[in-house]
């Protein structure tokens, strides 16, 4: 049955049944109207190509490298100002390669 014969069909029991049966009419109707919705959009949602995850796009990785390098240089500075030796400016450094891997990675 078609939308508008469920619309003509539930207005005629409305008609019939009177006022005080029109919110249970009205809801029932909307009910099927959203079952309906729902199976077309399964329907559609089965008939599309499963979507690909997709990975970073250019710009996020560009914004990434840009952040990456200059929160390095900027850690190395500091350390070296503060007289940190290299093993703490080599544990930043090893930080932001494997952070940069990951994200690129998927």
């Amino acid at each position: 049955m078609g939308t508008s014969e469920e619309l003509r069909a539930a207005m005629s029991v409305s008609r019939d049944l009177g006022p005080d049966y029109d919110d249970a009419v009205a809801a029932s109707f909307l009910d099927k109207i959203g079952q309906e919705v729902d199976r077309r959009v399964d329907e559609r949602l089965q008939a599309a190509p499963a979507a690909r995850r997709r990975g970073p796009t250019d710009g996020q990785r560009l914004a990434l490298a840009i952040v990456s390098l200059s929160l390095g240089t900027g850690a190395t500075i500091a350390l070296t100002v503060l007289g940190t030796t290299n093993p703490g400016i080599l544990v930043i450094w090893l930080a932001i390669v494997a952070v940069n891997f990951f994200f690129n990675r998927s």
